[in-house]
């Protein structure tokens, strides 16, 4: 799939939250089992595939650091070369029974492609922390994830994740990249919503239909300097933090 995408073009390919290992875990033993260092084999490959189509990969792994602690990471490489790693700090369900959050703020990574702020799933659910992403000049928020299809979607209706990720790219006028699970995962269903949307809001491709799909689009990620609403508004310069208590 990453050969695919190089070959239309690809600038930067998302992978999915706990790509290699996947996601559900009897305990933490058994994910244990699967984690890894920064040097083992799943970043060790991103590297090997980003340096041989010369291309940006982020995907999630399951990282083992700190005194065996585990952490539900993202890690970032460009032509090769680990550019940063984001543990997620928003642990959703079973998963605070196994790993630990991460206690640093998602980073903001200057790329050759523009600003690139990375969250990993439930991050993004967090209006707080993604406009604080954007405000630090991510142009474009990346997030793989593992979004599970536990709730009914109404018919005509897109899943929650998908209209929360649109409104978090709309809200902040940055652009927003998801590579969401799909399938089925010892009896959890995952939505498969990958989606990518430009600052508008509005989506560029998917979101998938919980099917395997590969996903492409030019995004303008120059777009996301402009906060302006019109010529009387500005996304950012409009807030009144000291009232948002």
């Amino acid at each position: 799939m990453i050969g695919r995408a190089a070959q239309l073009g690809a600038d930067l390919v998302v992978l999915p939250e706990l790509v290699t290992s996947g996601y559900v875990f009897t305990d933490a033993d058994e994910a244990r089992s699967h984690a890894e260092s920064a040097t083992g084999p799943t970043v060790s490959l991103f590297a090997e595939l980003s340096a041989e189509h010369q291309i940006m990969i982020i995907g999630g792994w399951c990282e083992r650091a700190d005194a065996d602690r585990l952490y539900n990471s993202a890690a970032v490489l460009d032509r090769g070369e680990l550019l940063a790693n984001y543990r997620k700090t928003h642990l959703w369900g079973r998963e605070k029974l196994i790993f630990t959050p991460g206690d640093e703020a998602p980073p903001v990574i200057n790329t050759r492609l523009g600003s690139i702020g990375v969250l990993v799933c439930y991050d993004l659910e967090f209006p707080e922390l993604v406009g604080e992403v954007a405000r630090r000049g991510a142009q474009l928020i990346v997030a793989p994830s593992n979004w599970p299809a536990g709730v009914p979607v109404p018919a005509g209706e897109r899943p929650a994740e998908v209209i929360k990720a649109q409104a978090a790219a709309a809200v902040n006028r940055i652009a927003i990249a998801v590579a969401d699970r799909c399938g089925l995962e010892r009896d959890v269903p995952w939505i498969g919503g990958s989606l990518i949307c430009g600052t508008d809001g509005y989506l560029l491709a998917g979101p998938a239909a919980g099917e395997p799909a590969l996903l492409w689009a030019d995004v303008d990620l120059a777009a996301a300097q402009d906060k302006g609403l019109g010529p009387h508004n500005d996304a950012f310069a409009d807030r009144r933090p000291e009232l948002y208590r």
